[in-house]
């Protein structure tokens, strides 16, 4: 049983489909204080954490979404609004070298596991900066004076953390508009002229016509963010 705690993007298709499920298992022995599993390490962390299961099901089903699932099952559960389980049962390094060795031989996620401080800032920087420009901004230097092959497990916690918090809108918009300027370029079924200027739209607007175009032309950088992803599930709900 396991609920991870890195960005989604990083597992393969079954194990974000395996996650998907296994968030419901334990949505329903909460709930339903059933027996079987209650003691288990992952169960007992997210007792009193219903935001938080309601939230992680959004960040799978956002990522499941770029994949071209549709998720029919949504998880409605409420309470503590905004904490977070206060431990893992893995710190995330440790889950990205567990998911290093699982996918040994095997494809991966939309994300590559990251092996150095770089390439995992590089991964999360539009979703930091979506957050706090000032911590992009610090985080960004400090990044840049690592050596390569500096241990980077405090940063991947710390990203953790600031990936936990709902990005404010201001954030969330300056974040996209970076995020828009890597598929700008106008394509053949680009919207009709009238409304066409991104400043003007919503951000949900904003973020499916990124992903959208990023479907169609993929870019490098952005193909591999977690933003591209994760702020969907931070959207305001229709």
């Amino acid at each position: 049983m396991r609920i991870w705690d890195i960005d989604p993007g990083y597992l393969s298709r079954q194990s974000l489909l395996g996650e998907h499920r296994e968030l419901h298992g334990i949505v329903s022995i909460i709930v339903n204080r059933k027996r079987g599993y209650a003691r288990h390490p992952e169960t007992r962390r997210w007792v009193g954490r219903g935001w938080a299961l309601a939230q992680r099901h959004r960040l799978i089903a956002a990522e499941m979404s770029l994949r071209g699932y549709t998720d029919k099952s949504p998880v409605h559960t409420r309470g503590a609004k905004g904490k977070w389980p206060a431990v893992f049962v893995d710190e995330p390094c440790r889950q990205y070298l567990l998911l290093r060795e699982k996918y040994r031989n095997r494809d991966g996620g939309r994300i590559p596991l990251p092996r150095t401080a770089q390439q995992i800032w590089s991964q999360h920087k539009y979703s930091v900066l979506a957050r706090d420009a000032n911590l992009y901004r610090e985080l960004g230097r400090r990044v840049a004076a690592m050596k390569p092959d500096r241990d980077f497990s405090e940063l991947a916690n710390l990203l953790v953390d600031a990936l936990r918090k709902p990005p404010p809108a201001g954030g969330l918009r300056n974040a996209l508009q970076h995020m828009w300027g890597h598929v700008s370029r106008p394509t053949a079924d680009s919207p009709p002229r009238a409304g066409r200027d991104p400043a003007s739209w919503s951000p949900a607007r904003l973020l499916a016509e990124i992903r959208r175009r990023n479907l169609i032309q993929p870019d490098p950088y952005l193909s591999v963010s977690t933003a591209l992803g994760e702020l969907q599930a931070w959207l305001p709900r229709a």
